[in-house]
């Protein structure tokens, strides 16, 4: 390994890009539990519940995907003399990868939940959310974890750059170095 800088920056900017995944995985695939009956009459009867527990683990599995493949990707890096800018371009990419098809799961899922996040119709006053209300304020919010993660992906390759410079400017071992005195008189005889 030639530095565990990539390894550990991976991990940094996977905690951003796990959120705005499970955001971004529950509206893909998020749905209600549907019970339905027909009624008297002909009429068909419809209850929605939450989704089941079953599902709830596969959002979680599936938000998992995205930052243990930026992690990989930091583990692969730190082979790599350049490792630090690849976890940055990585990182980059998985979080413009959240929001790819991020409308069209905003409007399946608003599809799926005809009352709303909270199954109960908006004209009632126990409504929490009216329908599409969670949706966009989830797509906003895998939007932002986008923008933090780029924005921390910038500014991680930037601290990089600038200490990579410093470092080329350091004097070599072995060179004369200047002391500063503060201005004290020095005396150079022997």
């Amino acid at each position: 390994m030639r530095s565990r800088a990539p390894f550990a920056l991976a991990g940094f900017l996977a905690l951003p890009v796990f959120f705005g995944a499970l955001m971004a995985v529950s509206l893909a695939i998020e749905k209600p539990r549907v019970v339905q009956w027909s009624r008297p009459g002909g009429h068909l009867a419809q209850i929605f519940h939450q989704p089941t527990d079953s599902l709830e683990i596969r959002i979680w599995l599936l938000a998992l995907v995205a930052p243990l493949l930026l992690v990989l990707v930091g583990i692969a890096a730190s082979y790599v003399t350049l490792g630090i800018y690849v976890v940055c371009v990585a990182a980059v990419i998985d979080a413009v990868a959240l929001t790819l098809h991020l409308r069209r799961w905003e409007l399946h899922h608003t599809a799926r939940f005809p009352y709303g996040e909270d199954l109960i119709a908006d004209q009632t006053n126990s409504s929490l959310f009216a329908r599409g209300e969670w949706e966009h304020d989830a797509a906003q919010t895998v939007r932002s974890f986008e923008h933090y993660t780029i924005g921390l992906a910038i500014a991680s390759a930037v601290i990089a750059l600038a200490l990579t410079l410093r470092r080329r400017r350091a004097p070599r071992s072995g060179a004369p170095v200047l002391q500063q005195t503060g201005g004290a008189p020095t005396s150079t005889q022997l």
